[in-house]
Parts: C-alpha cells; structure tokens; sequence
C-alpha cells in the first residue's frame, strides 16, 4: 500500500474513533471522563505528517464535545459540568500544541539529519567517528574512496587499522594518554599524517580530528584529505629545483672551479718568475694569486653548499659526517654522528632533503637551545628510515610555541615533501629531540635507478 492511501485510512479510522468517543458520551452520563478520550485521538496525529491532521482532528473533537455538551443542555446542569466541559476543550487544544510543537521539532531533526547526511555523502573529504576506544562507528563514502575499504569492512574496528607503522603500534597508548592527561597531540589541532589504504600502501593525508559530546558519551570525528597529488607536484617542482642546484653546484666546481685552479697555477709560476727578477710588480702579481686562490675556495665551497649529499647510495652518512665536523669547528660545541648498522639512501632528493633536515636542526639547536652537545643518530628500519636530531639545550615548551618558527616550518615542508613525516618534542631545561622518519617507499624510485646502474650492460 502506497503512502496516500495508507494516510486516507488512518484519518479515516481516526475520524470513526472520535465518532466513537463522541457516541459513547451521549450514552453515558454528562461528565469530562469520557470527552478527555478525544486527547488520545489528537495524540494518534503525531504518527501523521504535517499539521494539518492534528489541527483537522482538534476542530473535529471539538465539534464534538460541543455537540455532546448541546445534546445534553439542561438548565438544571450546574455550572460545575459547564466547566469540566471547558476544561475538557482547553485540554484538546493544549494536546494540539504540544503535538504540533513536537511535530514542528522532529521535523527540524530531520532535516538536520537529512543535511548532514547530504553532506557526509557528497563531500570530497573522508569524515570517520570513532568511540573513546577508538573503534570506528561511521566512515562515509569519501572515506572509503580514499582508504579502499567499504564501511562495512571496517565499522566496529579499531581506527589503527587505516594507520602504517610506527604509529599503528602508538595509537591505542596516545588515546589513553588524552583520557587520562588530557594532552592533545592532534585533537582540536589539524596535522599531515600518513594513512595506509586496503591494499597496504600508504599516502600523506590531512588530518583534522575534533571532540564531540553526545550527552554522556564522547565521539571524535576525523576528517581525512588526501594530499597524495599536491605533495607529489610539489615533489617534482623540487625535484627541478634541486636539480638544478646540482647542475649549477657541478658547474662551478668541474667548469669555474677548474678555471681558477688553472689561472692560480699559472698566476703562482709568473709570480715566483717575477720575485726572482725582482720585478717591481711582482708584489702585486702575488696578490692576484692570492685572490684567485681565494676565488678558487669560494666557488668550491659554493658547490658544496649546492650539492651537499654525493649521488652515491652512502652519501647520507658521510655528508652527515662532515656536517658534525664542521658543526664542531664553527660552533665551538660537541657535535656526534652515529649511523645504525648501514643506512644506504639510493634517492638523491631524500637524502639531500634530510640533509637540510638536519642542518637546519643543528642550527636550531645551536642559535636559539644553547646546546653544548648535540647528537646525529641516522637507522634504517624494514619499513622507514629514520633521522634523529638530540641536543641538551634549553629546550622549549610545545604546547606555549606557536607553531611559526620558519626553520620548523621548512623542516615540516622537506618531511612531507619527502613522504615523511617531523616530530620535535621539547621540554624547558631539558633539550629537544627532532625525528624525522621516512618510508622506504620514498627511497623506491632510487633504489630502481641504483639497480639499474648496477646491472651488468647486455652483450
């Protein structure tokens, strides 16, 4: 039955039921018990749409309380039953207002839902909920274009299941850790993470995680963007870029390098030709020689600082080296490197990335903790690489910092480029730890090139 005749048939029976009521009145004697049964038909409305039912049905039942109360006029009635039939009336009407006030009120909740449906649905952004345990209760349908999974896959299940290693393992201990300290590390926050699709591979994500009362429960809502495409346009523009600082780094010191080594040579033999003739210029030809060794050491220099990592697969680690060497000559601090088991970094741009990393770290640590030691630690796991940067400065207190400092800004920017991800934690009087951690996947591609500049050429 279609929804049009099944409503005729409920105003029908509505209409037989107060017709009922109002037979029942004239057989009984004058009194309000029988009239307040009309209220029972008013409140049958509520499972009627729209407000014409009720108000139809409230002019009914009043009609026929009037009849009954006509039919049954004495002037012997005491004036007692004249009111009781008043009241009768006020009751009628005061069940019609509630009833359509209600009406009014779910009808608000359902659009409101409607609205909201509308929007989970059509978004382009992944909006999950999940309960304080951490388990999944909605996943729209964004949400499983983005991760692979249908809803039905994953609802009841703990969140971590759309989380890659290491954060996997940390997640149930970083959720205990909010409920009992209260410490939000991305809730009310906003972050780029790293998420991991059905099939196992992982992408970076934005993450936008707030906190929601339900009466006497606690939901938190994520909402999820993959960034996949913007990090990998930004990846080839700085791929380019990078490029072509080692272009212009090769150039100096293989074209303009070689140049001024040649006229140094040559200034230096005229030069000593000169000292012992005794020339009145010569003088001034070793201080040309001077100034073209100088040259000479800018434009080496200069090609170091373009092209800080050798293309070869260890270049990380030796670059890293010479970066706490040279931290130690400059800064006057201790400065170590220590590389767990053998961390080989095939992709030029990640290791040059990473090399930043640090060296901006160890700056960091240097002009603004007053460090007096700091710590390189570079490991490589079966999944990701990671870099750590330790001092025993002053450190500072993260949940005061703002977030504006533009050497952890471009810290953060080299992680995601790189499909990594940046951590600093920091306590005042006890120094700061900068971690970097970054997939093996983002080494894959140099890794192919590596192999392929292994093999052995065809005969």
């Amino acid at each position: 039955m279609t929804a049009r005749p099944r409503r005729l048939l409920s105003y029908v029976g509505l209409g037989l039921l107060s017709g009922a009521i109002f037979l029942l009145d004239g057989l009984l004697s004058m009194g309000p018990t029988v009239e307040m049964l009309q209220v029972a038909v008013i409140l049958l409305t509520l499972f009627l749409p729209g407000r014409t039912p009720t108000l139809g049905f409230g002019v009914l039942t009043t009609v026929f309380v009037g009849i009954s109360c006509a039919l049954q006029y004495d002037t012997g009635i005491p004036a007692q039953s004249l009111m009781d039939r008043g009241l009768v009336l006020a009751g009628l009407w005061t069940a019609v207002a509630v009833v359509l006030r209600h009406k009014q009120v779910r009808q608000a909740q359902r659009e409101s839902a409607a609205k909201a449906q509308a929007i989970l649905e059509t978004t382009v952004d992944g909006i999950i909920t999940i309960d304080p345990d951490g388990l999944i209760e909605s996943f729209n349908p964004a949400a499983e274009d983005i991760f692979g999974y249908e809803a039905e896959e994953v609802l009841g299940e703990n969140v971590k299941v759309l989380m890659p290693s290491p954060y996997r393992e940390e997640h149930d201990e970083y959720l205990r850790s909010y409920h009992e300290t209260g410490h939000r590390r991305i809730i009310g926050i906003g972050r780029e993470v790293r998420g991991r699709r059905k099939d196992g591979s992982t992408f970076p994500m934005d993450l936008a995680v707030s906190e929601v009362e339900l009466g006497d429960r606690t939901l938190f809502t994520g909402i999820v963007r993959d960034v996949s495409e913007r990090r990998r346009l930004e990846k080839e523009i700085l791929e380019v870029s990078e490029e072509e600082r080692r272009r212009i780094g090769q150039d100096l010191h293989d074209g303009l390098g070689q140049m001024l080594t040649g006229i140094g040579l040559l200034s230096q033999d005229v030069t000593r030709q000169l000292e012992e003739e005794h020339h009145e210029r010569a003088d001034d030809m070793a201080e040309i020689t001077n100034h073209i060794k100088e040259a000479d050491q800018y434009a080496r220099d200069l090609s170091h600082g373009l092209i800080p990592v050798d293309v070869e697969a260890n270049g990380l680690a030796e670059a890293l080296r010479r970066l706490s060497q040279n931290a130690v000559r400059m800064f006057d601090v201790a400065c170590s490197f220590r590389e767990i088991d053998t961390v080989l970094v095939h992709n030029n741009t990640v290791a040059t990335h990473l090399y930043r990393i640090v060296q901006e770290a160890v700056s960091n640590a240097v002009r603004h903790g007053e460090a007096d030691d700091i710590k390189v630690i570079l490991a490589e796991g079966d999944e990701q690489i990671r870099l750590q940067v330790r001092d025993d400065g002053t450190g500072f207190d993260t949940d005061a910092a703002d977030g504006s400092g533009m050497g952890v800004n471009i810290m953060n920017h080299r992680a995601r480029i790189i499909g990594g991800t940046l951590e600093v934690s920091s306590q005042l009087g006890d120094g700061t730890v900068v971690t970097c951690t970054v997939p093996q996947t983002a080494d894959e591609a140099g890794r192919s090139t590596a192999a392929r500049s292994a093999a052995p050429a065809p005969s």
